[in-house]
């Protein structure tokens, strides 16, 4: 049986992602997201949600991008601390000991701890109550190399990702099968032949 609570986003568990931005080195920040998702994959498109008393804000609105970085277990101290902390009051990079990397396509930095970095062109900015959305096109995407395997495929399990749900972080680094794996059929042994 099920019993109703207040209505609110129990859509869990979320990506609890470090976003970057800043266009130059005085205003790099980092601050952590857990709103935040894929709304269209032609063109590539996502989205994260920030308060607009949040410092990041701000410099987001100017500078119109961002870059998303996956988190992993090696920074879920920094990604909870980038969360409570405000930029205002101190430089997140340096007291995390997270180096800013060079986006290829947008005026933000990236996270070079971070195994994967999505590169955020702002398209609109849509007031919603607690929240902005800020939507985006992915206009580049960085990969750390350790993590492609020869066939050129991400080495998800190995990147340790982390994940954020109701309050804790937890590690994602369970996979229960593969896109598809429900229907996939068997391979058929022909006989005779092996």
């Amino acid at each position: 049986m099920k019993k109703d609570w207040k209505p609110g986003t129990m859509i869990y568990p979320l990506p609890a992602v470090l976003v970057s931005c800043g266009a130059t080195p005085d205003e790099y920040n980092v601050l952590t997201i857990g709103w935040t998702g894929t709304i269209c994959s032609n063109p590539p498109m996502c989205y994260i949600s920030v308060r607009p008393e949040r410092y990041s804000y701000d410099i987001i609105k100017r500078n119109g991008c961002f870059v998303i970085n996956l988190t992993t277990k090696a920074l879920a101290k920094a990604t909870d601390f980038c969360g409570v902390r405000s930029g205002r009051d101190c430089d997140k990079f340096t007291l995390m000991g997270l180096t800013p990397g060079k986006s290829s396509m947008v005026n933000a930095p990236t996270i070079e701890e971070s195994p994967v970095s999505i590169e955020c062109q702002v398209v609109e900015i849509k007031p919603l109550g607690s929240h902005d959305m800020f939507i985006a096109e992915v206009v580049n995407v960085q990969v750390d190399e350790r993590y492609l395997l020869d066939d050129g495929t991400l080495d998800m399990a190995s990147m340790n990702l982390i994940a954020y749900t109701h309050g804790q972080y937890f590690d994602v680094n369970n996979p229960k099968g593969f896109f598809g794996w429900s229907v996939r059929k068997k391979k058929v042994i022909k006989r005779g032949k092996r």
